[in-house]
């Protein structure tokens, strides 16, 4: 498996370069594809280029994945070694990306395992990232940075269902607990939904990277 081999797909809003705009690539969760989230790029602002990447690891039953996963008394547990692996490839993919299309800065949005991945990514390389999105994902003690002070600021933005029984709301509000002495701008709002990404909380995603691309101008 090489470094670039990620495959992925574009979605760029209609009278909009691909060029020198804004980045938000896209992670999708455990046995999912790069089809899932890229549904979500006509809902975000049109400002953005939308890429959503493929998970490296093929599954037997279809789908794909950034890592195996081990569920137990109630925790997801990952692999972290093979999740390490799969972040060489989201950086060499965020590197390859930004040299072909000039991205003014890059935001990395996941759902569910990947939101693991783009905290993990942001979080260890927060140089290269302008925010992170984790949605309905959780984070664990290997994925913090080196250099706390190297996040201060970072904004993030992370969402999770109280009726979520993939990954318990217990978790996501234990992640947010391990965040929160780093110093983030961090955003986390809790919703009445499942494991997924309801109209409320696309919503204030939308509005969250709304006001991020704002400032940037």
């Amino acid at each position: 498996m090489s470094e670039s081999s990620l495959h992925y797909i574009v979605h760029n809003a209609p009278d909009t370069s691909a060029h020198d705009a804004p980045l938000l690539l896209l992670l999708h969760g455990y046995g999912s594809n790069e089809e899932d989230l890229i549904g979500l790029a006509p809902h975000l602002d049109t400002r953005l280029f939308c890429v959503s990447a493929r998970a490296p690891y093929e599954m037997d039953f279809g789908g794909f994945a950034w890592f195996n996963i081990e569920m137990g008394s109630g925790v997801v547990r990952i692999d972290f070694a093979q999740a390490m692996q799969s972040l060489v490839q989201i950086y060499a993919l965020v590197d390859a990306l930004v040299e072909e299309y000039r991205s003014t800065s890059v935001y990395i949005a996941g759902f569910s395992q990947g939101a693991s991945m783009a905290l993990s990514a942001a979080l260890k390389k927060s140089q290269a990232f302008a925010g992170a999105i984790s949605l309905s994902g959780f984070c664990g003690p290997e994925m913090m940075p080196e250099d706390p002070a190297s996040v201060r600021g970072l904004p993030v933005f992370m969402s999770h269902g109280r009726q979520d029984t993939v990954i318990p709301i217990a978790q996501a509000r234990a992640s947010k607990e391990m965040l929160d002495p780093l110093a983030l701008d961090l955003l986390y709002s809790e919703y009445d939904m499942p494991h997924a990404i309801d109209q409320p909380c696309l919503v204030d995603l939308a509005a969250w990277l709304e006001a991020c691309l704002d400032v940037e101008q």
